[in-house]
């Protein structure tokens, strides 16, 4: 196999590559007591960047979510987001969870959910039909016609889009979605990924994802946690791939898709372009 286009990146990959630095791991290592789960891990993204982080489960991406939220610290290296630790920048992070439990008998409206991502803010006290933040968010996500519907009467896909929603509400500077696609239809999945793609370049997005093949054509680069295990310990590093365009069913992937390259590895701090770097056979 020989390697071919690993060219410099385009202008527009040019444009992120200047951009500020937002999230940073050097060199960082964490550990459970005596069970090493990240060693090495040293990569950063971009403001503005679209960035998948993939891997199989229990590779650490949890692990790696909690080091990016503040709620554990690293046992060696550091952690740096928007140039602080990230216990004091968090709240500048709009976070959609994978699994969200809630009692279906309990009287919540949409627009209230949306709301509870304001809980510091003093729009947090307007009824929902007041509040432009809420509103906003929900055209986002198409479902402005549902601010008053009950929570518990919508669709899963539909839920997942009004926690989209309340990531949004606060106008966050970083958007991270744990495994947002889980659960949802097709076509909640892909007025999901024309939500994103509005919001592209607008605010800095990171996906946690377990397919490991295919991404969406939106992302600009890809990072694989967990493809490499350090000799000689049972820790997963972070490592970056090229992306390919992909000929695959739009309707299973909510819009087209880049195939991961996992034979080809670039360093996690190269912002190559994502369509370069392809290996003819």
């Amino acid at each position: 196999m020989n390697e071919r286009n690993l060219a410099s990146p385009t202008s527009s990959q040019e444009v992120l590559e200047k951009a500020a630095v937002v999230l940073r791991f050097s060199q960082v290592g964490f550990s459970y007591g005596s069970l090493a789960v990240l060693a090495d891990v040293h990569f950063h993204i971009h403001e503005g960047e679209f960035i998948a982080m993939v891997g199989p489960n229990g590779s650490g991406k949890t692990t790696l979510l909690k080091l990016i939220l503040g709620l554990e610290q690293p046992s060696g290296g550091t952690v740096e987001l928007f140039g602080q630790n990230p216990r004091y920048a968090r709240n500048q992070i709009g976070y959609v969870p994978q699994h969200v439990t809630y009692d279906p008998t309990f009287p919540i409206t949409v627009g209230e959910v949306v709301r509870m991502g304001m809980v510091r803010s003093t729009s947090f006290r307007k009824k929902p039909k007041d509040d432009p933040q809420t509103l906003r968010a929900l055209a986002q996500v198409e479902l402005s016609d549902l601010v008053d519907r009950p929570y518990s009467a919508l669709s899963g896909g539909q839920r997942r889009r009004v926690l989209v929603a309340r990531a949004l509400v606060a106008n966050p500077r970083m958007l991270i979605l744990d495994e947002p696609t889980a659960n949802m239809d097709s076509e909640s999945e892909t007025r999901l990924f024309a939500t994103l793609g509005e919001l592209k370049k607008k605010t800095t997005i990171l996906i946690v994802t377990h397919d490991m093949s295919m991404v969406s054509s939106l992302t600009d680069r890809v990072f694989c946690i967990g493809g490499h295990h350090l000799s000689g310990t049972s820790a997963h590093t972070v490592v970056q791939h090229v992306l390919e365009p992909a000929d695959a069913p739009e309707d299973l992937y909510g819009g087209k898709v880049l195939r991961v390259l996992h034979q080809v590895e670039l360093s996690a701090d190269m912002c190559e372009n994502p369509q370069k770097g392809a290996l003819d056979d």
